[in-house]
Parts: structure tokens; sequence; C-alpha cells
């Protein structure tokens, strides 16, 4: 496999997009490394979708830049731009084989036949299809069809791959399974991906790094690890998996439910403990989730592996909640009842 165009970064200038009165994008700044595999997290309304438009050309700036590979591509039409687009609806042509769809994108570049046809039969290697090349979109699973998708998005070299959502269609464990399939993907060609997504699970597993957005603004910037371990706020903090939030001395910390230690009541040992009453417990196959109310103070989150603690616990029995102080980390914005403080 040839890689692709690998050396094509991404520079978001202080980037505004307004609706009327309506601010969808606020000021955003941000630099893509060229080749690396970029996601923008976020919820519905944070302005994710509005970037990846903007930088497709489907949608106006209001305000700022855009450099692609250093030159501005603001007044570049988006068929000039050399991008390629994946979407969560495929937007493959049902009246073409699989093999048409691919090298669709190479013919109307008027590419040579016979560079058409080996791209083409590179394109199914790198995605896997090769045995499904004479078959069409309604022929193919939604996984099948996914990748098909991907394919004809990289087979004219694209500058920068852009994706929307590409995953939402897919039912869980097929998800899974595109995902692994999509960052080997990446790996291969080098080509920059720039991935949307409000899917946590999906981020934390693809991406080289993760921009996490609300509110039309950047909230923090980092890789899997950083933002999972190292939350700044405590809406990066419970929107990338789940946290609770303890509120002591005037400051909050961030405690995500893994790294609670539970005990029997009188038992428990640790930096920092508190004792509570189960009030409800979840099998989840690995671990287990319990529900755990502090007297004066809102549940508490807690997950244990399940394969010891099954059968250990069980409703209104009383524990401490056990954790160090390297577990909890502090963050900013948690005073409020929206961000879940839980006091301590």
């Amino acid at each position: 496999m040839t890689a692709g165009p690998s050396g094509i970064g991404v520079v978001f200038q202080n980037v505004t997009k307004q609706y009327g009165k309506m601010t969808a994008v606020d000021g955003v700044s941000l630099d893509i490394r060229a080749g690396e595999f970029l996601t923008l997290l976020g919820p519905s309304g944070s302005g994710k979708t509005t970037l990846l438009m903007m930088l497709a050309g489907f949608q106006d700036i209001t305000a700022g830049d855009i450099l692609v590979g250093g030159s501005s591509i603001a007044s570049t039409p988006p068929e000039k731009r050399n991008f390629g687009m994946v979407f969560q609806g495929y937007a493959l042509f049902p009246h073409m084989t699989v093999r048409k769809n691919i090298s669709y994108p190479l013919e109307i570049r008027r590419k040579p036949q016979a560079e058409i046809e080996a791209r083409v039969n590179e394109m199914l290697d790198l995605v896997q299809l090769n045995g499904f090349a004479d078959r069409y979109p309604h022929q193919l699973s939604g996984g099948q069809q996914q990748r098909v998708a991907l394919a004809r998005a990289l087979s004219f070299s694209p500058r920068v791959l852009l994706l929307d959502e590409p995953l939402g269609a897919l039912d869980r464990k097929l998800r899974a399974d595109v995902q692994e399939q999509l960052k080997e993907v990446h790996n291969r060609v080098g080509t920059t991906f720039i991935y949307v997504t409000h899917d946590q699970e999906e981020a934390l597993t693809m991406s080289d790094r993760i921009v996490i957005m609300d509110h039309g603004k950047v909230v923090q910037v980092g890789n899997p690890v950083e933002l999972y371990e190292k939350p700044r706020t405590a809406f990066a903090a419970s929107f990338l998996g789940k946290s609770n939030f303890i509120h002591r001395d005037g400051r909050t910390f961030a405690l995500r439910p893994e790294k609670i230690d539970l005990f029997p009541a009188g038992t428990g040992h640790g930096q920092n403990r508190l004792t509570g009453t189960v009030r409800g417990i979840t099998y989840m196959g690995a671990t287990l989730k319990l529900l755990v109310e502090v007297p004066g103070h809102p549940m508490i989150e807690v997950h244990v592996p399940a394969w010891r603690n099954t059968g250990q616990f069980s409703d209104s029995q009383a524990v401490d909640l056990c954790w160090s102080d390297d577990a909890q980390v502090e963050v900013e914005g948690g005073d409020g009842e929206e961000a879940g403080t839980r006091s301590a």
C-alpha cells in the first residue's frame, strides 16, 4: 500500500460561525498536525459538525480563517479543496457496483483507465473487500457499505479526509469492528483524518488527539490518556467518561468511578474515605456499577471488577468508599448542580 499525502496540516485561526444572533462556532483556534487522526468530540449543538462543514466548504466562515498546507482555503470552492468525505449515511450510488462506486471520483477526474483499475484494486485490498467488487450496495452489510464509502473517499488521494459521525448507523458490535479497521486504514495511508463524533468510546479508541467542544468553544485538547486522566474542567471530566465531583475546602475534584475502592463499612482504608449505603447495583459484564448514598450528599457512582465482587455487596449495605489523593483531579466549573457536584 502506498502511503497517501501525509504532509498536509490544517489550522483554524479564530474561526467563528454565526447564524443571525446565534453563534455556532465561537473563535476556535486549532492546529491539526499533518497525518494525525484528530477527533472533534462534543454533544449536539457543540459546534463540531459546523466546524467540519466550514473546513469542507459547505458553510461560509463568518470570521477568521482556515489554512491547509499553509495556505488559506476560505475562498476556495468545496470541489477545489480536494478533500475526501465520509458521512453516516454512506451516500453510495445504489445503481453502481462496489467497483464503480470506488472508481467514480477517479473517472470524473479523467484519470487513465489503467490507473483507475490499479487504484480501485488497491482500495479494495485496503478495506478488505476484494471479493465484493461486483456487488451492489443493497447486497452489503452496513459495515461493508461504510468500508466502500471509505475506499471511495480515499481513492483519489485526498489532502485531508473528513468523517462526520460515520459509524452512527452501525450496531455496537459492528461499530467496534469498523473502528479497528478504520484506525488500521489510517495507519496505512497516513492521510490526515478529522473525525466528528459524540461517542466517547469511539474518540478514546481511535484518536491521536481529541478536541472536546461545548457551546461553540474548544474546552480542552489532548491525547486520550491526557484528557481522561487530567481533565481541566468539570465538563471535560463528565463528558469524556463518568466522573463524580467531590467539593471540599472551596475546591472541586473529579473522581472516576473505577478509581474508588469499596469495602464493608468500618474496614476501608485510604487517604480519603466516605461512608454510605448502597442504593443500586447493576451487573455490566466486566464491572459492577454501584450507586452509593452518602448522608447529606447525592449518589456517588462506583465501578468495581465483577469477577471478584459479584455477591460481595448488596442493596442497603453500609460501605466505605476510599481513594488516594492522586486518583482525584482538581477541575474548574464544578460548583453548580449542572456539573453534578458532590460534596464531601
